[in-house]
């Protein structure tokens, strides 16, 4: 299945929180829209391996996306070496994304840095016809590199260099989110281990507000950012959309 877009995340709930917004959006538009999560957030303080997989089928299925995948490379100890870089390579290969959006660059949690420098190299490597991978069937893969790699913004603000509007699927990017009950809160769901930063009323605020503090800067109630290490063109000036407010 070739998609148009591939959202990684390094732990299942990623995706969610950073770009589940615009998922919906392009879904909605008729594209074909992937998840891989890399690791299965093992190291989380709440919940178990068994539970987020299925928090992250639900959330998958709520958003609508056409496949969801889990690299299962290890939390907080992987490194972006060969090895790591040729099992996402294959991934990319198989699925043949134009666009790939994945972690902040640099961010609170280390392992979200270190999954966006191993995205951004997968990337560019999986187009090189000298990296050699097969589909693990015996089949060499051809070679593929996304037109674009964008990064959502995480725990850190950081000023985005454009703004998606996705304020007519925030409560569905919501229901999305909120499908981690271990993670985040939920008062049903007080026993599920120690209370954490994200576990808390106050974090699921603080998501809300984000998307009105990023929303407001382009005129419209909730949006979503995203930082791109590649600059962006257009073809004219009529590419420009001016919404309304």
């Amino acid at each position: 299945m070739k998609l148009d877009i591939l959202a990684i995340g390094v732990h299942p709930d990623d995706v969610e929180l950073g770009c589940s917004g615009t998922i919906i959006n392009e879904i909605k538009k008729g594209k074909r829209v992937g998840v891989l999560d890399l690791t299965q957030g093992e190291l989380g303080s709440r919940g178990t391996i068994e539970i987020r997989s299925a928090e992250a089928a639900k959330a998958a299925k709520i958003m609508g996306v056409h496949i969801r995948e889990n690299l299962k490379i290890r939390d907080g100890f992987f490194k972006n070496d060969e090895e790591h870089q040729r099992k996402l390579i294959v991934v990319l290969r198989k699925y043949q994304p134009e666009i790939v959006i994945t972690n902040a660059l640099s961010d609170r949690h280390p392992d979200h840095g270190r999954a966006a420098k191993l995205t951004t190299d997968s990337c560019f490597l999986s187009g090189l016809r000298k990296v050699e991978t097969d589909d693990g069937k015996g089949n060499n893969q051809d070679p593929w590199r996304p037109k674009y790699v964008f990064h959502y913004i995480q725990d850190r603000y950081q000023e985005p260099d454009f703004i998606i509007d996705i304020t007519d699927v925030f409560e569905q990017r919501m229901e999305a989110i909120k499908s981690y009950t271990t993670q985040f809160y939920n008062p049903d769901n007080e026993d599920d281990g120690p209370q954490t930063y994200i576990s808390t009323a106050a974090f699921l605020e603080s998501v809300i507000a984000r998307a009105r503090v990023i929303g407001k800067k382009i005129g419209v109630k909730y949006g979503e950012g995203f930082n791109s290490e590649k600059i962006l063109g257009i073809k004219d000036l009529d590419s420009f959309i001016r919404i309304e407010t």
